[in-house]
């Protein structure tokens, strides 16, 4: 059975006080990155894998998409999605990304936002985004970075007086299963190297056409308490593809 914490009511409410969550996309430290990777939208049929809030699929249609499908294992999160949208060419799936099935070339653009590193086989989900991905199609994606997931306690290392000494990095070739801790919740991630990602996307068609390990945005660094440890080591991956 796929994990879904997220219908936890706890947990849930822990994620929905995060920053990012009550701010959008604005409120994401990577965002000011990843928007400039993002394709044109305009007239485009796409699909968000973990739409979680949604804040993506609307983004989409108020530059221009032709409509959207979000897809998220979470009623809870699709709940507050319907909440939070107002557009008719949106529409929201409750359903495992592991489980997508979508007819040949359903869609111009396909986007997920730090989801993939809850999926267990990275080649099974690229095999049914690109079958349901039109040919020249985009394919953008973030996840946490491989030295974020590499040892699974996903804490820094720190001196007797709590001060940050550095991140840990440790088994980094080792793939696979992690216990992480995220929100005080034990939750399962899965690690790979740049390797993996990268060719595994050569490997099953896609070109890449982009690759960026995002700092934080200079003013999130000047008003965010800690965010300036987050220039100490990489934490989220992203990369932009095409279907050739």
């Amino acid at each position: 059975m796929k994990e879904n914490k997220y219908d936890n009511d706890d947990f849930f409410e822990k994620y929905s006080n995060m920053g990012r969550s009550r701010n959008g996309l604005e409120g994401a430290g990577e965002w000011h990155e990843l928007k400039i990777m993002l394709p044109d939208f305009k007239d485009k049929r796409v699909l968000d894998l973990g739409c979680g809030f949604g804040w993506h699929c609307r983004y989409a249609v108020e530059n221009g998409a032709k409509s959207v499908i979000g897809v998220d294992i979470s009623q809870k999160m699709l709940n507050e999605a319907k909440n939070k949208t107002k557009y008719e060419n949106i529409e929201y799936i409750c359903m495992a990304m592991e489980d997508i099935d979508f007819l040949e070339e359903s869609f111009d653009i396909v986007i997920s936002s730090l989801a993939l590193h809850y999926i267990k086989s990275f080649e099974d989900i690229l095999d049914r985004i690109y079958k349901c991905l039109s040919k020249g199609g985009d394919f953008v994606f973030s996840v946490e970075h491989p030295i974020f997931t590499a040892k699974g306690l996903q804490d820094w290392h720190y001196d007797g007086n709590g001060n940050i000494l550095h991140w840990p990095v440790d088994h980094y070739f080792t793939e696979g299963i992690r216990d992480a801790k995220f929100l005080g919740e034990e939750v399962i991630k899965y690690h790979r190297t740049l390797t993996t990602y990268l060719n595994v996307l050569i490997k099953k068609g896609f070109e890449i056409t982009g690759v960026v390990e995002p700092k934080p945005a200079e003013d999130m660094l000047n008003t965010v308490p800690g965010m300036s440890d987050e220039l100490r080591r990489p934490m989220m991956l992203l990369v932009s593809a095409r279907k050739r």
